[in-house]
């Protein structure tokens, strides 16, 4: 996991589910770190620190364009 960089943090994982298949479908390396624990224990996210987004470091620039693109979208926001 030291090749990969957090470069966005979630509370819930309806916030992302259109940003993992953005993710997969640009074939980019990323892992939600926390996401089980958080599904079995919602309540607690906030202490444990949110669902982390981590990417491949040499995915990094790609994975923040597909993020800015759609918190400029009309329709969608990464929150």
């Amino acid at each position: 996991m030291e090749q990969f960089e957090t470069i966005a943090i979630f509370t819930y994982p309806s916030e992302y589910a259109v940003l993992r298949l953005l993710l997969e479908h640009n074939e980019i390396r990323h892992v939600f770190q926390n996401e089980t624990m958080i599904s079995v224990l919602p309540f607690h996210s906030n202490a444990i620190g949110g669902i982390r987004l981590k990417v491949h470091l040499e995915d990094i620039p790609k994975a923040k364009e597909i993020i800015e693109n759609l918190n400029n979208s009309a329709n969608l926001r990464i929150v």
